[in-house]
Formats: structure tokens, C-alpha cells, sequence
């Protein structure tokens, strides 16, 4: 479409934004971070997970994973691994004796400590979409080059959904701002249009060092009272098969001496930088990640860490990455497995490879998400706004997801599932009997308004009802949800003393040219 889309007002059922003197009013859940209390799906039995442990311990023995980071080489030398060149090596002994030393859950409190968020146990904590290059909405007339304004109106979504619990990586990449000071105005904006807990770039230390330095700006806090917890948090990635490269080590040394929140996510796709087979990839992925959690407790004994899953397959007609298949769901829960076998918190993702926000991406992107259930996920990343295997941001893709975070938040209600006299309800059952209906009585005039979920996105009208209020389809109303949204956005408070700090900061570090852009 080249077109803004036509406003159009629609009727009856329940789940439009509705609109008072231009200003979005959703009605949506209250800020609630799930608990997942359903059983894990384990696909694996004892003598698999025992396997997939066997196949990472012998990749770290006999094969290593090759360190290109001077710096952490030398911190594996140190404690006694085999360092030929690039080449580390360790036994699994010393892997499972600093695994050990990762606590099983950390709490990341921001700025706004109301918005702490617990990763590990059976807590369960969402993210929005990070780093795509490319933006999509109905009025682009096509997919366009991410820019600031962009990136702070999907930053507006992001602190305006209540199921959406952390502020990622850029959700979508001010490709308009040079380089080498990006990170300065995007966590300027990050931290002034959300109070949520916050993401560093691991890439080299000076853009993970001014992120670190911002945060703590942001909430006031003194170097150690900064460093006594964590108050934010980075994510690495694995450069597969088998390596790990300068800038995200530099980062991940940094974050972990400074005492925050670590995740290491492998990118194994399975057929391309990873074994065809899912236990291979995962075996792969659990080594690739196992070995950053090492070199995280060597520098920092009891640091905070969680192991990630991106493991998926490929188009094996085109090689294009796959996601949301059933091989990736079953990764994902194997790798549930293993995390809770080395007693660490784990992250995945809420994903697909679909170009718009149409059938393909929301079926993707459920199966993604409750995978992500199913497996015991603590913190999904990318999960509201992910389009074209992380190529796309959009924002009305970003509020079709939310309609599923909320369905998957109120699915974990235990009062759903509550079995009490009034639950049981045989008074009113007895009442109907056989011939009437429960719409009437007293029992059902109790709870009408909070038995059930209610949509903002969804509609529950028939075809005729929805034809006469204009027949609008979801991205359309999800596009002027997000128009108003964004039009309407109150920032959160924050003190002007230190406002006018992280300014101050954001200056100085432009002036003395920011970051560097090669490494």
C-alpha cells in the first residue's frame, strides 16, 4: 500500500481502541510478568539429554572453539585451558565446576525499579523486536531503511504495552545516524522514552562502557551501588560454527566485570552453520554457549548469565534461515532441557520468516512464541515486531504480537484453572438444570466482565457485523492502533537533573568522536 490507509470507524464487539479527544485508551492487561505454571515439554528422555551434554563437553575437549579476543584468550590460559592460537580447549570438569557458579536466576532492575524483571525459575518476561536493518508499515509503500524517528516510535510501543517487559536492542536501526555515535542517541532515547530494563550492544568496549555509564546515569545510582546487582543487561552471539570474534567478547568481559546481566545465543541454524540433525545443532549451540559462561565466571565468579537458543534450520532449496518450524520448536524445547540439566536460565525468541505481517507471520511467530512457553523460556527476545527473519520491524506486526503475549499471559492466570466451591459452581449448575441457560443468573452476573479474555486487537463480531462497521482487516486496525499510540505518548518522569545529565554525557562522548567502526 502507497497510501496512509482510510480511517474508518468500526462497531460492536469489544476489541477496537477506543478513542477519547485523540488519545489512544487500549484496554489492555496490567504490567503482570507470567509465571509459567505448566510443565515443561521435554521431548528428550535421560539418556538424550545425557547425549547432547556428552556431544558439547566432547566438542569443548577435543575440537575447541576458536577465541579470536586477545584478551579472553589469555583469561583462558590463565585458569588453565589448552590455548593453541585461536584455539581453546577445556575439560568438562572445569566447564561443569564454573557452570556451577552461575546462580539459577538474577533479577534486572531499571530505572524505574516497579519495572524489575526476574530471569530464571519459572518466570517468563518479553521483549520487542532488536536490530533489523529494515522498516515496514501500511504507509511506507514498501520496506524502507530503519531511522531514529522510526526507531522512538517503536520504542513508544514498547514502553506503552504492559506485556512487553524489556526494552532490547535498537528495534530498528537508525541507519541515519552515523555509526560511531549511534548508541549514544538511541540509549538517550531508550532511556527517556522507557523506563524499562535496558540492552547494550557487546560490540567493543566503548559502546558497551557509554551504554553501562548511561544506565547508571539514568537511575542515579553510584558506581557500586550500579555494580552491587544488575541493572541492565547484554546479549552475544557465537559466531557459528565454533567461534566467537573481538568486539562481542570486549563487551561481555566489560559487562561481567561490572557485575550485569549476560546471554550468550548461539546462531545455529541447522544445515548451514550447524549439524542438519537438531541434536547436533543444539550439541553445537550448547558448546558455543558453555564456553562464554566460563570465561564470564573465571572473570567474575557468581556473574549473571543465561544461555540462549536461535537454533532453527534452513530453506534447504534456497538457504534462506527458517523459523518457527516444527524443528525449531523442538530445538527450543530440547534446549529447555539442557538449561535446566546445567541449572541455568534460558532465553529464546519470537520469530518468523515472513515478509508482512499476514497469515504466515502470525502462525510462525505463535509457534515461536509457545515454543518458547513449552520449553521453559524465562526471557523472550524479538517477540513483538519481527518480520522477514529479523530483516523487518513493523509496527502493526509489533501489536498483532501483543494480542498473542496477552492471550499467553492470561493462559498462565491460575485462576483459570482454580477448583473451589464457586469454581466448581454446582449451586448454579443445579439453578439452570436442565432446560435454561447461565447467562442470567447471579453467578454468571459476577464475573461476566473478568471471567473470559478480552481482545484490543481481535474481533469477535460475525462476518455481517464486521462488514458494516467497514470490514477492517487486522493490520489496518492494528495501524491506526499504532498511529495513535504514538501520537498520544506520554514519556515517563524522569528527574531534569538527570536528564540534563545523560545530555551532558551523550555531548561529550559526540565530541570525543563516539565509538569506532572498525575492529
Amino acid at each position: 500500500m502507497t497510501e496512509e490507509p482510510k480511517r474508518r470507524t468500526r462497531g460492536g464487539g469489544r476489541a477496537g481502541a477506543k478513542t477519547r479527544r485523540g488519545t489512544s485508551i487500549i484496554e489492555q492487561m496490567p504490567w503482570n510478568p507470567p509465571v509459567n505454571i505448566d510443565r515443561p515439554t521435554e521431548p528428550l528422555g535421560p539418556e538424550g539429554v545425557e547425549a547432547i551434554h556428552n556431544g558439547a563437553m566432547r566438542i569443548l575437549e577435543e575440537i575447541g572453539i576458536e577465541i579470536y579476543n586477545i584478551e579472553a584468550r589469555e583469561i583462558f590460559r590463565k585458569a588453565g585451558c589448552t590455548v593453541d592460537g585461536d584455539n581453546v580447549r577445556m575439560g568438562r570438569d572445569m566447564v561443569m565446576d564454573y557452570v556451577a557458579m552461575a546462580p539459577s536466576e538474577f533479577t534486572i532492575t531499571p530505572r524505574n525499579p516497579d519495572r524489575k524483571i526476574t530471569i530464571g525459575g519459572k518466570n517468563l518476561v518479553f521483549g520487542n523486536v532488536s536490530s533489523p536493518p529494515s522498516y515496514w508499515d501500511m504507509s511506507t509503500g514498501g520496506k524502507v531503511a530503519g531511522t531514529r524517528e522510526k526507531c522512538r516510535d517503536l520504542l513508544k510501543l514498547t514502553q506503552y504495552f504492559n506485556c512487553i517487559h524489556f526494552a532490547g536492542g535498537y528495534p530498528v536501526e537508525p541507519v541515519d545516524i552515523h555509526a560511531s555515535v549511534r548508541h549514544l542517541d538511541v540509549l538517550y532515547d531508550k532511556l527517556t522514552l522507557t523506563d524499562k530494563a535496558m540492552h547494550a550492544y557487546s560490540l567493543g568496549k566503548e559502546r558497551v562502557e557509554d551504554v553501562m555509564e548511561m544506565v547508571r546515569i539514568s537511575g542515579g545510582w553510584t558506581n557500586e551501588e550500579f555494580e552491587a546487582s544488575p541493572k541492565m543487561y547484554t546479549n552475544i552471539n557465537s559466531t557459528s560454527p565454533l567461534k566467537h570474534d573481538i568486539p562481542m567478547l570486549d563487551g561481555w568481559i566489560r559487562v561481567a566485570k561490572r557485575n550485569q546481566g549476560l546471554v550468550v545465543t548461539p546462531f545455529t541454524l541447522a544445515g548451514a552453520m550447524a549439524p542438519v540433525t537438531m541434536a547436533g545443532a543444539v550439541a553445537q549451540s550448547i558448546a558455543e554457549a558453555l564456553i562464554a559462561i566460563v570465561l564470564a565466571q573465571i572473570v567474575r565468579p557468581g556473574a549473571s548469565v543465561a544461555v540462549g537458543t536461535f537454533t532453527s534450520n534452513v530453506d534447504m532449496k534456497t538457504g534462506a534461515p527458517a523459523f518457527g518450524t516444527p524443528e525449531y520448536m523442538r530445538a527450543t524445547q530440547m534446549t529447555g532441557q539442557m538449561c535446566r540439566f546445567y541449572g541455568l536460565p534460558m532465553r529464546s525468541s519470537g520469530v518468523c520468516a515472513a515478509n508482512v505481517p499476514d497469515g504466515q507471520a502470525m502462525w510462525e511467530t505463535s509457534n515461536s512464541l509457545w515454543a518458547a512457553v513449552q520449553s521453559g523460556t524465562n526471557m523472550v527476545y524479538h517477540a513483538a515486531g519481527w518480520l522477514e527473519g529479523g530483516l523487518i520491524a513493523s509496527p502493526e506486526k509489533f501489536i498483532m504480537d501483543c494480542e498473542i503475549l496477552q492471550q499467553i499471559q492470561r493462559y498462565m492466570a491460575p485462576e483459570i484453572c482454580a477448583t473451589g466451591p464457586d469454581e466448581i459452581a454446582f449451586d448454579a449448575i443445579k439453578e439452570v438444570g436442565h432446560g435454561s441457560h447461565f447467562f442470567g443468573i447471579q453467578h454468571t452476573q459476577d464475573r461476566y466482565t473478568t471471567a473470559f479474555y478480552q481482545p484490543f486487537l481481535s474481533d469477535w463480531t460475525n462476518f455481517e457485523g464486521w462488514e458494516v462497521a467497514g470490514g477492517i482487516w487486522t493490520q489496518e486496525r492494528a495501524h491506526h492502533m499504532y498511529k495513535d499510540i504514538v501520537n498520544s505518548f506520554e514519556e515517563p518522569p524522569m528527574d531534569v537533573a538527570i536528564r540534563e545529565e545523560l545530555a551532558a554525557f551523550v555531548e561529550r562522548r559526540k565530541s570525543e568522536g563516539g565509538a569506532p567502526t572498525d575492529f
